[in-house]
């Protein structure tokens, strides 16, 4: 496998990409019941179109109200009138799951002298949250959260906040995130992007390209040459 040249470090995505966002309503399947599926898709479909709407409007709230305002939406959209379920579902997004292969990936990368990072629209206390669930704190050189810029990806105010944390420029950092938008936009910008594509998503038709296309993020050592 080739392998991008001169990565300096590697910086994530949290929700979908280090994260399980489908395992808050995972752990409510018996109280969804059928209903589930459309559960899960509509809540993050609506919660990332708050995100753009927002942004595009001028008119930030962080991501904690995007998502509780999205479910919000979505149990009324489904007819579920259900406040306990409601309150127990944004409790357990402090709680996600992190996808199997992310702590050895990122002790892959550490033990090798990369730097490491998160860069996501969830606010400072729900990423220390699920980072702090998930053990992988020491793993973790910075996490970033759009609320120091206060607008949502895919704003390039949001990876230029990488750039000036981490001090280097965009084409030193490997950009990995599951979603197509995402990675387009961060390739546009001009960093070196890994798409993990968990979802079996189609390409995208946006400005950018990602250099990797993989399924699980244990490939990615390898694509940065570690």
């Amino acid at each position: 496998m080739k392998s991008l040249p001169n990565i300096r470090a590697c910086v994530f995505d949290a929700y979908g990409t280090l994260f399980d966002y489908a395992s808050a309503a995972e752990k409510c399947r018996d109280a969804l019941g059928d209903k589930f599926a459309a559960f899960t898709g509509a809540w993050r479909d609506r919660q990332l179109q708050y995100t753009w709407l927002r942004s595009m409007q001028g008119r930030h709230a962080d991501f904690w109200q995007v998502t509780g305002d999205a479910l919000d939406h979505t149990m009324e959209t489904l007819g579920i009138d259900d406040a306990k379920l409601c309150e127990r579902l944004m409790q357990l997004y402090l709680e996600l799951d992190a996808f199997p292969e992310v702590p050895e990936t990122l002790r892959r990368l550490k033990q090798a002298g990369m730097r490491t990072a998160i860069l996501s629209n969830g606010t400072p206390k729900m990423l220390d949250a699920i980072v702090t669930k998930a053990g992988i704190g020491d793993l973790l050189d910075d996490v970033l959260s759009v609320e120091d810029v206060g607008v949502f990806k895919t704003d390039p105010r949001v990876y230029q906040l990488a750039l000036d944390r981490l001090g280097l420029k965009a084409d030193e950092i490997s950009f990995q995130s599951s979603n197509g938008w995402d990675a387009w936009a961060a390739s546009a910008f001009g960093m070196r992007v890994v798409w993990c594509n968990r979802y079996g998503q189609k390409l995208e038709r946006m400005p950018g390209k990602p250099d990797f296309i993989v399924k699980s993020l244990a490939e990615l050592p390898a694509i940065v040459g570690v």
